[in-house]
């Protein structure tokens, strides 16, 4: 038997100890007169019962330790932060299909969650400049959807000339910081979606990120050498800006990852061998069985034996003293 404590052995060890100081306490401060035998039954139970919670706190799991690694979901799962282009350029649709760049952009999102299905994910848009969409939060559930109906920015026509593909660089900066100070043990995957920024007349802002901060991920590039018009503006053909795109990949740490085609996304990146980052946890291997709950269950038993026993002397009490007002 092994056990996968949901918070750290020592603080559930002195959790552990002050239960048992206050309930000693508590029995201390009883009569003489009150230490009968059913008071000092109820005194255990309810100490029994804090204690189970305890125990079943602590994740106790019967198996063979070479069927895999049980573990609950917490500091050592990747941080996984996904920045992306949401400017005017991203409403080309020169994808296979005719398909818009975001919408490739949204599919590999979606791609990126069901990967890393216990990860903690950040999302970071920018255009011309950055915004933190979604903090570091392992609520993928929550998540989905705010991505699904990721679309550009409503711009003027002349904002693609402020696009900067570098515009995300503090805010990434600061969240990797973050990060790595509240989860030392994770690792951090940077995946960057964007087009470049072809039209772009601003000086680009570099990607300085804390040294060693990265430890995989990939920029992936959407949209093709012949471009199209962006819609709402006086372009006539946006192409996908390639080297601006392998430069941010460099500045990251990252391979550069082209997404013309339909491909899916995990394919592509095994094709090139991509490496970005530990493969899913596996949650719970066969032949493992947990037994938190047989702990849970008495704790509950004698919670509510506790609870019924209370609502008999209040009951009792009221009769008593209906009596005594007659």
């Amino acid at each position: 038997m092994i056990i996968q404590p949901v918070l750290p052995l020592l603080l559930l060890a002195a959790v552990a100890a002050a239960i048992v100081v206050a309930r000693v306490i508590a029995l201390r401060r009883l009569t003489a007169a009150g230490r009968t035998r059913a008071a000092l039954l109820r005194w255990g139970g309810l100490t029994l019962a804090a204690l189970l919670l305890l125990v079943a706190a602590a994740r106790p799991v019967i198996g063979s330790d070479d069927q895999g690694i049980v573990r609950a979901a917490g500091d050592g799962d990747p941080n996984v932060f996904i920045v992306v282009d949401r400017s005017a350029d991203m409403r080309v649709e020169d994808l296979s299909g005719g398909r818009e760049r975001m919408a490739g952009a949204r599919d590999d999102i979606s791609a990126l969650i069901d990967r890393y299905p216990d990860a903690r994910f950040a999302v970071i848009s920018f255009a011309s400049r950055p915004s933190l969409d979604w903090p570091l939060s392992s609520d993928t559930w929550s998540l989905r959807p705010v991505t699904s109906a990721m679309t550009p920015y409503a711009s003027a026509p002349d904002a693609v000339v402020q696009t900067n593909v570098g515009a995300a660089s503090n805010v990434l900066r600061y969240q990797l910081i973050g990060a790595r100070q509240q989860f030392p043990r994770a690792q951090n995957l940077v995946f960057y979606l964007g087009a470049g920024a072809a039209e772009t007349q601003v000086p680009q802002r570099q990607f300085e990120l804390p040294e060693g901060a990265v430890d995989g991920g990939a920029v992936l590039g959407y949209g093709s050498d012949g471009g199209g018009p962006i819609a709402g503006t006086d372009v006539a053909r946006s192409a996908i800006d390639e080297q601006a795109l392998r430069g941010v990949a460099d500045q990251i740490g990252v391979p550069y990852v082209p997404r013309e085609g339909t491909t899916p996304l995990a394919g592509v990146l095994e094709d090139q061998g991509t490496v970005i980052g530990p493969p899913p946890p596996v949650a719970a291997p066969a032949g493992r069985t947990e037994l938190y709950w047989a702990p849970a269950i008495g704790a509950a038993i004698l919670v509510l034996i506790e609870l019924y026993l209370v609502l008999l002397e209040f009951r009792r009490t009221r009769l008593a003293n209906a009596d005594v007002v007659v």
